[in-house]
Order: structure tokens, then sequence, then C-alpha cells
């Protein structure tokens, strides 16, 4: 019995790893050959001799070995992670595990923020009519504005309100989290039909009781793939903060850092932890719904 269950399981993740592989070996072969063609002119003007011959094999070990290439090639960028994340104490900024908790702790705080805050405006718009018509459309247009317009301006005004820190940071993570969290909130907690909401009525529940024993349970299947999204997008916002200000901590700062000296393989290097810490968040918060639907589904 043990041995066939051990055997699905692994049949199980054979057949979702297959295509996960495929696409990993696809962007590869697409980023080696990207940067065997953009770095090609500079390979040739600087590395390579003038004054004698070289054939297609020394152009393309040039363009994979540049020291400053336009597109490092994925080998520069795992040799620049694995040597910042061993060759460094955890605590020092050459590690980018420090900027990684840096820039997490911003966004874990947006999130938290932003989800509070989506779940306060929906509980609003659903119970009102007039903050229905009067809030979403608002909700709706701030969206419209870039983040990389409203980053200095918040943190400007924080700045002379005294607020320094993860505090800015964290507010333009929560600008762009809220939004997700209370447009899929409206929609979870008016999910429940109509014969549902009257038939607790006739049992003299309030709308409070209403909320918490249909609404909110009705919602919780809406409410976490947004999770899933605020929280991926308060990591882009807890970056962009980091910009304006000449953050020395963060990665969002490794990046600037990186974009000030030409140091295009340091970039990419904080391109990918970010991408990672993303991927780590989001599996986060689905691991929480996992948790929470299958207690649910067992209550």
């Amino acid at each position: 019995m043990k041995k066939s269950a051990w055997r699905a399981s692994w049949q199980r993740l054979r057949l979702q790893g297959a295509p996960v592989l495929v696409v990993l070996l696809a962007v590869l072969l697409l980023w080696y050959g990207g940067a065997w063609v953009m770095n090609a002119q500079g390979a040739i003007e600087r590395v390579l001799p003038s004054d004698q011959p070289w054939s297609w094999r020394d152009l393309l070990g040039a363009t994979l070995s540049m020291e400053r290439p336009v597109l490092p090639a994925p080998h520069q960028v795992a040799a620049d992670l694995w040597a910042s994340l061993t060759g460094w104490p955890i605590d020092s900024p050459r590690n980018l595990l420090f900027h990684v908790a840096v820039t997490g702790e911003s966004t874990l705080w947006g999130f938290v923020m932003g989800t509070a805050l989506g779940l306060l405006l929906a509980v609003a718009i659903v119970h009102s009519r007039t903050l229905d018509r009067a809030l979403l459309p608002w909700i709706v247009a701030s969206q419209t504005v870039p983040v990389l317009a409203i980053a200095p301006i918040v943190l400007v005004i924080l700045g002379s309100l005294g607020f320094s820190g993860v505090a800015p940071k964290a507010v333009i993570a929560m600008y762009l989290c809220f939004f997700p969290v209370t447009v899929a909130l409206v929609q979870g907690l008016r999910s429940p039909q109509r014969i549902e909401t009257e038939m607790l009525y006739t049992y003299a529940a309030s709308r409070w009781q209403a909320l918490w024993l249909l609404r909110l349970p009705a919602a919780l299947p809406y409410l976490f793939p947004a999770l899933r999204v605020g929280i991926a997008a308060g990591l882009v916002g807890a970056m962009v903060a980091e910009l304006p200000t000449g953050a020395q901590a963060g990665l969002g700062a490794r990046l600037l850092t990186g974009s000030y000296y030409g140091n295009t393989v340091q970039i990419w290097s904080a391109l990918v932890m970010s991408a990672l810490l993303g991927l780590a968040l989001t599996a986060a918060v689905a691991g929480v719904e996992r948790l929470v639907l299958r207690h649910r589904s067992q209550g």
C-alpha cells in the first residue's frame, strides 16, 4: 500500500514537474542566445584581439565571460549569487540575504496594512450603497497613477512628519496591495445568494453576524488569490520606494548601486533574488490558503 502510494506521488510529481523543467530549459537557452547576441559587439571591440584572427568559438566564449556585459549569462548571475551568499556574513551589505531581509520587512508590513485597508473598504462598500458609489471609482482611479510618481511624494510627506526607515516603504507597498484585496473582497462578500442572507435574517442575525458567519467564509476563495497578487505587488512597491531615497539597504538599493557603477551582473543578481523572494512570499500565502480552506472544509 505504501509502495503504491509512493509510486503515485512520484508519478504526480513527475507529471507536474516536467512542464516546469521544459520551460526552464527554454528560458535558459533563450537567455544564453540573448547574451551571445547582445554582448557580441562589445566582445569584438573590447575583448577579442584586433590584430589576430578569431573563430566563432572565441566570440562565444568572450560574450559569455565579459566582466561588464550588456546581458550577463545565467552562469555569471549564478556565480555572483553564490559569492554573495557564501562569501560574506549575513549582516554584511554585500550579502544579498541582508537586502532580502530589509525589503521583505517593508513588504510584509505593507501587505498587512494593505490587507487590513482592503478589508475595511470592502466591508464599507458592501454595506453602504453611498460608499459603493463614492469610494469604488476612486479606488480604481488610484491605480492609474504610476507608483514611480507616487513614491517620491509619499516619502517627502512622511519624512516631513518624522517617519523614516520602514514606514514610508511599507506605505508604498500598501498602496499596491490594497487594490486587489479590496476588489476581490467586494466580489466575495457579495457572492452569497439572496436566499442565504434572508435565512440568516429570519433568525434575527445582525449585519455583523451575517458578515462573520456567511459573507466572510464565502469570500475566502476570492480573498486568497488576491492576497497572492497583493503580496507580489507589495514587493514591487517596496523595491520602488527604495529607489528615490538613495537607500543603502534593500534589493531596490542593490539595483540602484549596480546601475550607478554599471555592474550589470549585480543588477541581475538582485533581480533574480527579488524573483525568488516573490516566489517564497506567494508560496507562503498559498500554504496558508491550503490550511484555512482545508480547515473550513473539515469544519
